[in-house]
Parts: structure tokens; sequence; C-alpha cells
């Protein structure tokens, strides 16, 4: 046969460790159809500062895969919200092979078509808060990368056909593919006059959706006869892949013949009718392979012997006892992104008669739906049993509804099918199901009522229940709860919607509370937080008693801000905003960085002029960069670096004009500006290298008691104006006059003492 080899690539992305899923890296990949093989080529690298990062630790990496659907992921074993469906996904952990750069390798044999997603994270850290631009961070870089080969033209095998095949001695198997419509009930695969070895030895192996794989369903053509596999409740609309496959060892070519029989529920006494039909009338995709055999080999067989015959009916004895009822539509209805109602129509309340199913479609859109949650509610009006011991209970199954009109379809499973099982009685009245990350497609849902007797369930008399049915989808499970925030997140073109946790809430849903602060904890850490700033009051009095008055409005400022933004950046549900977020933050790192700015400034001892053309240049660029990014290290560092220069090149100019160091006291160094410049390096210290998540209320709260304490160490004392000492008779010719007093200049705390600096010749 001939193969096409597809390739996919995606862009590298930062990985970053696992708190919740709104934390993992989302790749979306499509798989044609025919596909035999799939290899994901798996690139891990490590970067430091934009180069090579061989110095950086290995940490692991898990990925995940999963069709049709992102994978619903619990790395951290924790709880997830009642009533929720766990759909299963593949896991896979990279290890490191080379110090910069590892790669892995993950083939799936026969893939499902359609979307396939991989998600990457690293493992969970200790929630260390690092400051931007500190340090060259350890970034692990992931790339995925995609190769498919697929067949073309696969033989099309038309019900009520037979289709002649010759396997060559070279060639082991043949694979065709038959399209499955709406409201097939059974699918009959048979085998027919094998020739050319003893007995028949082929394997008849059937799949849907995909090319078989060894463990599909099977069966040994040497051992049956007649060689005859039977799919009961099939999926609706997709090809079923039947390949005939020769036993190892055996000789000469082999001549045989297939055909499929599909059996229509609705006329469950007749096979569909044996005619050539077109792709609408079978509702097929127009991309649908040649009619005739294909052989998997070497080399194409010869065309002669593999074509199909004249179309021929084939008689066959079907089963008489399966019967398909109406499936009743629902009506979409979008309201926003992943907030749709499903409306049923002369709903929502929906009558289950005793002697039947009542079915309902639910159609998610590709793509577009299967970022979300599916949610369905039963509610069963229990009036309406009449005092019956009733049981409604609803099948949700995927893409072929379950309606075995046997008591064990209760399970809702089968062989080769599985749903989600919902139940509603007297005593138990409401039941939920959520189904995070669903399936796009056709979801149905099988309504049946069972009165509980001696011998088990029974079909009720005379009984026709009434329950409410709400089906919807949602962004997310209740809104992530008290702990939680629900994200809308994007990955190239695709949208997803996950949970965000906060306040120490774990879980899907961020409902396992299990390490969840308590409603006294989150409030002393607001408290904490908050009152902490009161700090700033003795700056305040301070620079008041000292004539600075600038200054202590700046400080209010910070206080008042600093406060109200603590108050509003609680995770939990302690939490109290006067303004919105986004400028409290603004309003708190502008009032903290003009604090720094001020006082630095201030403590220069500059002209007023020149003092206050300062503050308003360092306002309108501290907000400029705070604009620009408030989390980065130079919008403290550099105008506190900036302020410190200034400072030292005035007192540098005094020091040398006075011959003499400056400050000239040594009680000014020893009880003010020592340690003032130790309580602010030591709140420097831990907001970098100790501020965690975990201890973040505490610490930050001494770095607000350390800082404030700080300024009212280093916030230099009142100064006085120029002025003369005294009124001295000036004499005419030579004598003496009295300079202005310099005081204030020696950066003394109590400045009454008066003395004469200097004495100038007249």
């Amino acid at each position: 046969g001939l193969f096409v080899t597809d390739y996919f690539t995606r862009t590298p992305r930062k990985l970053s460790p696992f708190r919740s899923f709104a934390s993992i890296e989302l790749f979306h990949f499509h798989i044609p159809e025919d596909t035999v093989i799939a290899v994901w080529n798996l690139i891990t690298f490590k970067e430091q500062g934009g180069t090579f990062g061989d110095q950086c630790p290995d940490r692991s990496i898990t990925v995940y895969f999963r069709s049709g659907a992102p994978s619903v992921i619990n790395p951290l074993h924790t709880h997830f919200p009642r009533d929720t469906a766990v759909p299963g996904s593949f896991a896979l952990t990279l290890t490191w092979t080379l110090p910069n750069r590892t790669t892995g390798v993950f083939n799936v044999t026969s893939p499902l078509p359609g979307d396939w997603f991989l998600a990457a994270h690293l493992p969970k850290d200790e929630g260390k808060i690092s400051v931007k631009g500190l340090y060259e961070e350890c970034q692990y870089l992931f790339q995925p990368q995609l190769i498919v080969q697929r067949l073309v033209n696969i033989a099309v095998l038309y019900p009520g056909y037979v289709t002649e095949q010759s396997m060559a001695p070279h060639n082991r198997s043949c694979l065709y593919k038959v399209f499955v419509p709406s409201y097939t009930s059974r699918v009959l695969v048979e085998v027919l006059r094998c020739r050319g070895a003893k007995g028949c030895p082929l394997w008849l192996r059937v799949r849907a959706k995909a090319p078989p794989l060894h463990n599909s369903t099977a069966l040994d053509c040497q051992e049956h006869a007649p060689c005859q596999l039977a799919l009961d409740l099939p999926f609706w609309q997709h090809w079923y892949y039947v390949l005939v496959e020769k036993h190892p060892g055996v000789p000469g070519t082999i001549s045989f013949q297939v055909t499929v029989q599909l059996t229509d529920c609705s006329r469950p006494i007749l096979a569909r009718p044996p005619f050539l039909p077109s792709s609408a009338s079978m509702n097929m995709p127009h991309s649908f392979g040649s009619m005739g055999g294909l052989a998997l080999g070497d080399s194409p067989l010869p065309a002669s012997p593999n074509g199909t015959k004249h179309p021929v009916p084939i008689p066959t004895a079907l089963p008489t006892g399966e019967q398909c009822w109406p499936v009743r539509p629902t009506l979409r209805n979008e309201l926003d992104t992943f907030s749709v109602h499903f409306y049923i129509f002369f709903g929502p309340n929906v009558s289950v008669p005793p002697d039947r199913p009542a079915v309902f479609v639910i159609n998610l859109l590709p793509v577009l739906d299967s970022g979300g949650v599916l949610n369905l509610e039963l509610r069963l009006n229990v009036s309406s049993l009449c005092g019956e011991n009733a049981t409604v209970f609803g099948c949700l199954n995927h893409e072929v509804p379950l309606m075995s009109a046997d008591n064990a379809s209760i399970t809702c499973k089968t062989e080769s099918l599985a749903g989600f099982l919902l139940s509603v009685n007297t005593t138990a009245s409401l039941s939920h199901l959520r189904i995070p990350y669903p399936q796009t497609g056709s979801w149905y849902l099988s309504l049946r009522s069972l009165c509980a007797t001696e011998h088990g369930f029974e079909p009720c008399t005379n009984v026709t229940a009434e329950v409410y049915l709400r089906a919807y989808l949602s962004p997310c499970i209740n809104d992530c709860g008290i702990y939680g925030q629900c994200k809308l997140l994007r990955t190239n073109n695709y949208l997803y919607a996950a949970c965000e946790c906060k306040a120490a809430g774990n879980g899907w849903g961020c409902t396992d509370n299990a390490e969840a602060f308590s409603y006294g904890f989150q409030l002393l850490s607001t408290l904490l937080l908050c009152l902490s700033n009161v700090m700033f009051v003795p700056p305040v009095a301070i620079a008041v008693r000292s004539h600075y008055l600038l200054e202590a409005a700046i400080y209010i400022f910070t206080m008042f801000f600093s406060t109200f933004y603590h108050a509003c950046d609680q995770p939990g549900i302690v939490v109290f905003c006067i303004m919105e977020y986004d400028v409290l933050q603004f309003c708190d790192f502008l009032g903290s960085l003009m604090s720094v700015w001020v006082t630095v400034i201030a403590m220069a001892r500059l002209q007023p002029m020149v003092k206050q053309v300062l503050y308003l240049l360092g306002a309108m660029l501290l907000s400029m960069a705070l604009q620009m990014d408030r989390h980065g290290l130079w919008n403290l560092l550099g105008p506190s670096l900036f302020a410190l220069g200034i400072m030292a090149i005035a007192w540098t100019a005094r020091t040398i004009r006075r011959r003499h160091c400056y400050p000239p006291t040594w009680k000014r160094w020893a009880f003010y500006l020592c340690p003032g410049v130790l309580i602010a390096a030591a709140a420097v210290l831990l907001y970098t290298f100790v501020e965690t998540e975990e201890n973040y209320f505490y610490i930050h709260s001494i770095w607000h008691l350390l800082i404030a304490g700080s300024v009212g160490f280093l916030l230099p004392p009142r100064a006085k104006s120029s002025g003369r000492l005294g009124s001295l008779p000036r004499r005419k010719g030579c004598g003496y006059q009295l300079c202005i007093n310099e005081q204030e200049e020696l950066g003394l705390v109590d400045p009454a003492v008066a003395s004469i600096n200097s004495i100038c010749t007249s």
C-alpha cells in the first residue's frame, strides 16, 4: 500500500511547576484519518540567561496524552468534587540524558483520528517568591513534534456487497473500512469462500475509528465456520476498519470474499438495502477510499482479482430483538464562552414511560466545547410515581445510545462501550454528573424507569415517571468555589478553562480543603498585613515635628494604600476592596518607592528648590516605570541607587568644604544612621531571599515594620532657616562680622545650642 508521512511541530514553551491545571502547558495536535502510526518526539532543554543551562538542576517533566479532549490530571493526588467523572489518560515522565537537553519518544500504533492533546509540567516546588531580575532563572523549555504515517486509498466495503480479494504470498494482510451511519444496532462482518489453503488460515479483526490492533475484536476463521464477527451497538457516524490477516507461515495465494451487513434498529428484521449508495445518502465523508481490496505488503497486488462483484444482496438471518427509539434533540443556547445550555423541546420536565426508554442527544461542537465541563442534573418528581418504589436510571454514553431492553443496562456498560450512570428515586430525588473536558461529538442520555422487586429491577407497570432534566456546559466546576478562581486560558487557537486555587486550596475544582486556610487564619493574616502598616505613624509624626510636611504626606499615602491593597489582595474569603485591584496595587507600589525616594533625598540636605524638583521628577519617572513593569528589580533598585548617589555627592561636597566627615557627630552615626541602614538591609534581605507563598503573610508584615522603622531612624532632623545670631553694632573701618549659623548642617539632633561657627573679617 501507499503510505504518506506528515510532520507537525509546535513552538517551544517554558514549563512551570504544577500547582493547578492553570499552570500546565497544553499542546493541541490533529491526527488525520487512516493513520497507522504516530510518533511524538518530545524535546526538552534548559536555558539560563539566554544560554544553555548546564548548571541548572535536573527536574523531571511529566507529559500527559489524551485523544479527543485535554487530560484531566491529578499529580498531587487530591480529591475531586463530588459527582465528578474522571476520564483516563496516559502519562510519561522524561529523564535527562544530557546536561542541558533530553529527548523522549512516544509511539502510538493505529491512533484514534481527530484532536490529541499533550499536557506538560514540572514538579511542584516550595513556592518561593523571587524578585524579578535579581538572578538568571533556570528555564525548562518543552517542544513536542509529531510524525504520522497514514495509508491512502483504503478499500471501502459497502453493506450488502461482496468484495473478492486474493492475498499473494508476500502479502500478510488486507485492510478495508466501512462507514456505519446512525441508527445502526449491529455490524456483521463475514469472510466467505476461503480458498488456496487447508481450512481458512485467516484472522478477522474489526475496530472502530482506526485500523485494528493485536488486542482488537478478533476471530480465527480456521476455528469458526462460518467466519462471522458481529459487533453490537456500534459507534454511529464513524468508520469501522476490517483487517483480514494471514496466519504466519502459510504459503501460496489465498482467495476469499468479504461482506458486511448493517442492522437498522428502526427496521430490526431487515438489513440495510443492498444498493450502491452515494456519500450523501449514507452521510459519509466525501474523502472515502476506493472500491476493492488493498493488500498491505511490499507491493500492490494486480488489479484483476481484486474487484467487487456485481452488487448482489446477501440474505442473512438477523436478530429480531433489537429495537431503537426516537432520539429527541436538544436546543443549543450559547450564552458565553463555555456557557451553553441545552434545552429540551417541551421540557425541562420529561416523561419516562414504563415500556421504553426516553433518549436525548447533546451535541458538543468539535474543539469549541471540549475545554469546559459538561454538567447533567436529574430531579425526580416523586409525586408522579403514585407510591410505587420506582427508580429512574440514566445512562450517558458517547456516540451511541445504550438502549438494550434487558435490565442489565443499568450498568451503562457493555464489552465495547462504557458510559456514566445516574439514578433517582424516592429517597434520593436529585442526581448530578460532571464531566470535565468532555470529548466532543454526540452524547446520548437514555432514561429508563424500573421498579424494585424481590428479584431485582423489573419494568414498571402503568407508572410514568416525571423527571426534571438540565444539561449545560460551564467553564469550571461550581466556579472553583471560595478557594479558587476560574480562568479562561488559550493555547494557540484552542480555548480551555481551569481553576487556579488560592489560600492553600487543592483539587480540580479547588474543593479539597484538607490543607486550606481556615477563616480564622485568613482573618489573622489579613489583619497582620494591614495593621503592620500602622508602623508608619511614628515616621509621620517625626516628619511633621521636623517640618517635613511633604514627606509626611507621602508616608500617609503609602500607609493608606498599602493597608487597603493587602486587604484586597487576600486569596480567600476575607477580602475587602475599596476600589479596583489594579488601582490599589499601582498606588501601593508607587507609595512604597516614593517613600524610599523622598527619604534619601531629604537626607541629602539639598536646597528647597532642587529638592522639590527631584521629588516631582521622581514621581513621574516612577509612575512610568511601574506602568512598564511593576515587579522588576530595577523599579526598586534604580531609584534607590540614584537617590543614594545624590546623597553621597552632597555629603562628599560638604566633607570636602568643611574638611571634616559629614555628618560630623558620632551620635548621629551610632544612634540613627547605622541602625536605620541595618534595619533597611534586613528588610530587603527578608523580602528577597526568605519570603515564600507559605510565609508571605508574616514575612511581608515584618517587611512593613522594618521599612517603616528604618524611615524613622534615617529621616534627618529639622533644618533651620538661615539667619544671623543677635544684632551686633557694626563699626566703621576695621571690625568683626558674625556669619550665618550652620548648626543644622552638622546633623545634630538638638539644635538648641548656639555657637559662632566662623568669624569673618569685615
